[in-house]
């Protein structure tokens, strides 16, 4: 039991104490939240535009996602994939309905997702070299891009803060530069199984792909026998106005890698592979225990429900479109501080002059929650669930927060 003096004991006293300090974390304990609201434990309430970084799809305990993980939860809560059940197949059923025909591989987060991209390319590379192992296992990724901290994420991740420590790394991967084509065909060669990018890049300083670039890379792909393999993670479902970030390139990738706002807070990861690579993986090549419980899944469900039965996507394309017209607009007033406005849907990336780590403690102060990516750029992450109250509000904050920098 623990002693009265155990529970006296403040969580940031808990953390200082116990817990890994692998993380720079707010001075911030947050103890309830409901839409887009969260509130700490002095009481004091926020905006929530960091959605626990894009996870938070349908905010903070939308009433049908909470009722639908409780009711499972009282009925069945993990069975491993020795076994079948029904949630995970009606889950895959209605992913392939946005991505088209294939299969799908659950997993239990976004690395995981990815990794499991890494593998099919190296499969493929096997199958493309006639079954001879390690001969072609190439994979071209982009320059700012950041795929995860597994070693294969980290091998595909250019950043030197992400590999720092970890050599040697995964061999294999080079890197392009975003939207110019002809850097990712320079590199390509007989070794090369796979092009591997982030529809738009989130942690890298939300950058994204041109629809004239992923229709290049499409073709390449084509002519060269390569897979396309597209990290959705952060930039899919949902979070740009359309279910794919990628939908709006016109384009069908061979796999996409999702996670984060798929469950909605719960963890859950997928890879949708087409049909004509999905035989890649067989049994034994590749496995998880916890991917596709009957709660994730069930988690994953009531997003979707939410999704399609709120008309998220359509009210994100149009509430987006005057949300970051007014950002824009701070752009002309501020243009000291706030160097440009970049992003589409509800991942919009603010490019400031200086280090973002002043602006974004005088924004908690102000009432609003924001991370970080790379490149002195503040994302701004609503739920889905944002409405055109709420997204004004932020701006608001953003405004005030200028101004006062201004004057000092």
């Amino acid at each position: 039991m623990n002693s009265p003096t155990a529970l006296r004991t403040s969580t940031a006293d808990l953390y200082d104490a116990h817990v890994m300090k692998n993380y720079a974390r707010a001075p911030l304990t947050l103890v309830r939240g409901r839409g887009a609201l969260v509130w700490d434990d002095q009481g004091k309430q926020f905006l929530d535009f960091t959605s626990g970084i894009a996870v938070s799809a349908l905010g903070h305990c939308h009433p049908h996602w909470v009722a639908a993980v409780q009711r499972q939860a009282g009925e069945l809560i993990h069975t491993s994939n020795l076994f079948r059940n029904p949630n995970q197949g009606e889950l895959a059923r209605r992913l392939i309905g946005y991505a088209g025909p294939g299969r799908v591989f659950f997993c239990n987060s976004g690395a995981e997702a990815n990794e499991a991209l890494i593998k099919l390319a190296r499969l493929h590379g096997v199958k493309k070299s006639g079954g001879e192992e390690g001969k072609c296992y190439k994979v071209i990724c982009a320059k700012n891009a950041f795929h995860g901290r597994t070693f294969g994420g980290m091998s595909a991740t250019p950043q030197a803060k992400i590999q720092k420590g970890f050599a040697p790394l995964v061999p294999g991967f080079s890197f392009g530069e975003l939207n110019n084509l002809q850097s990712f065909a320079d590199l390509i060669d007989d070794q090369t199984a796979a092009i591997f990018v982030e529809t738009i890049q989130g942690e890298g300083g939300v950058n994204a792909c041109t629809p004239e670039f992923l229709v290049g890379l499409r073709k390449l792909c084509n002519e060269r026998n390569l897979l396309l393999l597209l990290d959705e993670v952060q930039c899919g479902i949902g979070r740009t106005g359309k279910f794919y970030a990628f939908e709006y390139a016109g384009v069908t990738p061979d796999a996409i890698g999702m996670a984060k706002g798929l469950g909605g807070g719960m963890p859950i990861g997928a890879v949708w592979v087409r049909e004509n690579a999905a035989e890649l993986f067989q049994p034994g090549s590749h496995g998880t225990t916890f991917g596709g419980t009957p709660l994730a899944c069930a988690a994953a469900l009531a997003v979707l429900d939410v999704i399609e039965k709120e008309r998220l996507l359509e009210k994100v394309s149009i509430n987006s479109t005057t949300w970051i017209g007014a950002l824009k607009q701070l752009a002309t007033e501020f243009p000291a501080q706030l160097l440009g406005v970049r992003g589409q849907g509800y991942l919009v990336g603010l490019q400031l002059a200086s280090d973002p780590a002043p602006t974004l403690a005088a924004l908690r102060e102000a009432g609003l929650l924001a991370p970080m990516a790379g490149g002195n750029v503040i994302r701004l992450l609503p739920p889905l669930t944002a409405t055109p109250q709420e997204l004004a509000q932020s701006v608001e904050i953003l405004r005030k927060v200028f101004a006062a920098k201004s004057v000092a």
